[in-house]
């Protein structure tokens, strides 16, 4: 059992678990937050599991948690490690069963106060365009064909069937799509759970929020980003449904048999992973590929049924109603990046469960108009709280992998949640606030509530304050859609 006292205190803001302290560790452990998000999360079992994570072989630097932590499955959602190419392992529990699991931000040029009369119907519109729910249908039907169309170019497919711009496409991670994606390592029960769900947001944490930009920070990236203060914006935060979910499922059953094959010994059966240069390595990865782009396509299509919505709402009411995309990220997810190390360049996989890319100015592979300014970082808030846009840092570059956080954490579980919380009473304050709720069941919007969840505001004082990140705009919600 690790105590604050067991940690080495770098700064206000950061914290390490050094190799002294548990010898079966190849790589320390670096924690980004302040000693309240510290004291919060010391009843759960993310730190322990960011120890087991860091006994990985092929660990390059250190495992890195972000303020947002929480206890997930075998690797601490809140965490990123690296591992290098080739022989370092891949792990599905370092990145997650919801594979690209993200954030989508579009913004518009509408005054809040111009459209305060029509929020309640634009909820309405977007809850009828954007389907939601456990296991719930989506606005697109795919065949067989089709799906290994997404699954191999992504948002790409969107494009050519009219729910995506070029725009789109460049203000998305990846571009829409990563190379390397193969069906085929995909299994038919994961294939036949994905065809119906395309343009879906699931339920549990997934949501679609109508906000508006609160406070400006930093002026010129929000003009780049056109972001305007006092006008609504639109975040649609979903994955890759039940597809991602089984083919995680699958290779973590596989991997189960890699760990005895490849004679890895893990302190933690839920860290099941293999040498990326292994068959069964190399597999995971074009699967996980697969449902990535998968998801990527999915909020796409939910961005555009969205612009439906909005088009409904205001189209003849208000002038330039459109909604144009800031961009896209992913916060579960496996990235074969190159980074340096102590003046050398590594190739290595890079593990984010929970954590978003936050690549800094003139970094390769974001798109050009955000190249001087860095990578957008959207991390979203809990019902009724901010949600922030940050952009990336030359500093994360070096000292966080090119991350940072992807959003409040929970600090309860849904249990613990459901059993404090009336959902009827949390949807009447949200309304109170002036915050339009359509919600598909009460006990789910309890689970969501923001008492379940840390101080996202507090959360990204941290990454700020430890320089991996810097403000740009805050984000209040005007509308609330839940599955």
């Amino acid at each position: 059992m690790i105590r604050i006292q067991d940690l080495t205190r770098i700064s206000p803001y950061e914290w390490e678990i050094p190799l002294t302290f548990n010898p079966e560790m190849r790589v320390p452990v670096h924690i980004f937050a302040t000693r309240n998000l510290l004291e919060k999360i010391m009843d759960d079992r993310s730190l322990e599991q960011a120890m087991n994570a860091a006994t990985l072989p092929g660990l390059v630097d250190k495992v890195y948690v972000m303020p947002d932590m929480h206890q997930g499955y075998g690797f601490p959602i809140g965490g990123v490690a690296a591992t290098e190419l080739p022989d370092g392992v891949i792990s599905p529990g370092a990145i997650g069963y919801d594979i690209n699991c993200g954030v989508r931000l579009l913004a518009s040029t509408i005054d809040v106060e111009a459209a305060a009369s029509e929020l309640d119907t634009l909820a309405s519109a977007i809850n009828h365009f954007c389907p939601s729910g456990v296991g719930g249908k989506g606005a697109v039907k795919v065949g067989e064909n089709e799906l290994s169309q997404i699954c191999a170019h992504g948002a790409r497919w969107a494009l050519k069937q009219g729910y995506a711009s070029e725009a789109d496409l460049r203000r998305t991670e990846e571009f829409g799509c990563i190379s390397g994606a193969d069906p085929e390592k995909v299994s038919q029960r994961a294939r036949e759970r994905g065809k119906p769900q395309l343009g879906s947001l699931g339920a549990g944490n997934h949501f679609i929020e109508v906000d508006l930009v609160d406070e400006v920070f930093y002026p010129r990236a929000a003009d780049v980003m056109g972001l305007r203060r006092g006008s609504l914006v639109i975040q649609i935060h979903c994955g890759s449904r039940g597809f991602g979910h089984q083919i995680c499922t699958d290779y973590v059953r596989e991997f189960q048999g890699a760990v005895r094959r490849y004679g890895i010994k893990l302190p933690d059966r839920e860290l099941v992973c293999a040498p990326l240069s292994s068959p069964e390595g190399q597999d995971y990865l074009a699967a996980m590929r697969a449902a990535a782009n998968y998801a990527f396509t999915n909020r796409q299509i939910l961005a555009h049924q969205a612009r439906q919505a909005f088009s409904e709402t205001f189209a003849g009411k208000i002038k330039n109603w459109q909604l144009h995309q800031v961009y896209d990220i992913a916060h579960n997810m496996g990235k074969i990046e190159t980074h340096t190390f102590n003046g050398k360049k590594l190739e290595v996989c890079v593990h984010r469960k929970g954590a978003t890319r936050a690549f800094g100015p003139g970094t390769p592979g974001i798109p050009e108009e955000y190249q001087t300014i860095g990578q957008p970082v959207l991390v979203p808030g809990s019902m009724g709280t901010a949600s922030w846009v940050l952009t990336g840092t030359e500093d994360s570059m070096t000292r966080s992998l090119g991350s940072s956080c992807h959003g409040a954490g929970r600090m309860m579980s849904r249990s613990q949640a459901k059993k404090k919380i009336w959902g009827e009473d949390l949807r009447r304050e949200l309304e109170q606030q002036g915050i339009h709720v359509r919600a598909g069941s009460l006990s789910g919007l309890a689970e969501e509530a923001p008492l379940a969840y840390k101080d996202v505001d507090e959360v990204v004082e941290t990454v700020v304050g430890a320089g991996i990140a810097r403000k740009v705009a805050r984000l209040r919600p005007v509308a609330v859609i839940k599955g």
